[in-house]
């Protein structure tokens, strides 16, 4: 029903290409899952969605749980058919969002807050967030976490952990759907410590995948890639990867580097509705005026449906007359740079050569980054 596969190391690197089997189809690995928070990525279908290339989405069990609500999806037949797509899903617990609410009670038994609609009062905790996500239905669930801020104390920190851990084993006792994955996340802010405590006591309770959560919130490369550094070597090797909420091109890659196998982020879509397109040279914004009498496509070296068919100048046009096309447009091509960049790691992970590989992309990247 689930099951991991390494299929290769880099010679170089800890870079790691896999094969990740789930009851609705396999994952090739490292890979990148766009994001569709309400059940949908904003501005596409699925089928453009699948043009793309992309294997597995993500969807956010907080909003979901808020609307249209999970007994309403399991009534469609679950998430799969109640957004017509076939292929693997990831649900994440709602502990990020949860915990990004400004008015928030945080007990030992999870998070009190207020509906954003409505002002009811609920309660989100690991049984919750277990029966949720297993009336949602997605291929790959996540625990609930707490997800602290940074910066954060070293005491707070650790408090936060020890929370995290017994949440753990709580969404393990109520975890009852076996057709359902059910991953693992290590915490611990920044520290060093903590991370590697965090993940030796995580990776006892025998999660089918692990994720590192709690990066992405403000650190920094140069912080993402220590807390990478010292957490992925404790992670199981037979187990899938996740670093949580990254992230930026040159993010993805030096985590890749560091043995991590699945990525996620709303970039690529929320850059797109602001005209922010990503290409082999760089970042371009298209509401620029330069790009009026461009004909050229917006990559040269991209077959996305955006670039095969129209030019920057008619996206910029697209833009400046606030026609909807133009979001639509603009993450047809995003998503597709980031799962054609994903193809190519995992090309170079398979010929042993990916240092080669992400220095020659950073260079050209960073040429217009």
């Amino acid at each position: 029903m689930f099951e991991f596969s390494l299929l290769a190391t880099d010679s170089q690197t800890a870079a790691r290409r896999g094969r990740l089997t789930t009851p609705h189809g396999t994952i090739e690995t490292p890979i990148f899952m766009p994001v569709g928070t309400h059940g949908a990525l904003k501005a596409m279908t699925p089928a453009q969605v699948e043009e793309t290339g992309a294997q597995i989405i993500l969807s956010n069990t907080y909003h979901l749980h808020l609307a249209p609500g999970e007994g309403l999806v399991q009534k469609a037949g679950g998430l799969h058919s109640f957004m017509n797509w076939p292929h693997p899903i990831l649900t994440d617990s709602g502990g990020f969002q949860v915990f990004s609410l400004p008015k928030k009670r945080i007990t030992e038994t999870g998070v009190f807050f207020r509906h954003e609609m409505t002002g009811e009062e609920i309660f989100l905790g690991p049984a919750e967030a277990m029966a949720i996500q297993n009336t949602l239905g997605a291929d790959i669930i996540m625990a609930f976490d707490e997800c602290i801020p940074y910066p954060a104390t070293h005491d707070y920190a650790a408090k936060s952990i020890r929370k995290t851990l017994r949440w753990a084993e709580a969404c393990l006792q109520n975890h009852n759907r076996s057709d359902q994955a059910l991953f693992g996340i290590v915490q611990g802010g920044i520290y060093e410590d903590l991370r590697q405590e965090c993940a030796r006591q995580m990776t006892t309770m025998n999660f089918p995948g692990y994720a590192i959560g709690g990066v992405s919130v403000g650190e920094g490369l140069d912080l993402l890639k220590k807390v990478v550094d010292y957490t992925a070597p404790m992670l199981p090797e037979n187990k899938p990867r996740y670093l949580m909420g990254v992230g930026l091109p040159e993010d993805i890659l030096e985590s890749v580097e560091r043995g991590m196998d699945m990525f996620d982020c709303v970039i690529p879509t929320r850059y797109a509705r602001s005209a922010t397109l990503f290409t082999r040279r760089g970042r371009i914004r298209l509401t620029n005026r330069r790009y009026r009498r461009d004909f050229y496509p917006v990559d040269a070296s991209c077959d996305c449906y955006c670039c095969r068919n129209f030019s920057r100048a008619y996206l910029h046009h697209l833009f400046k007359s606030n026609e909807i096309l133009s979001a639509t447009l603009a993450a047809i091509h995003n998503v597709h740079f980031y799962l054609n960049m994903m193809k190519e790691a995992r090309q170079a992970i398979e010929a042993g050569d990916f240092a080669a590989f992400k220095k020659n992309f950073l260079e050209e990247y960073g040429a217009n980054k």
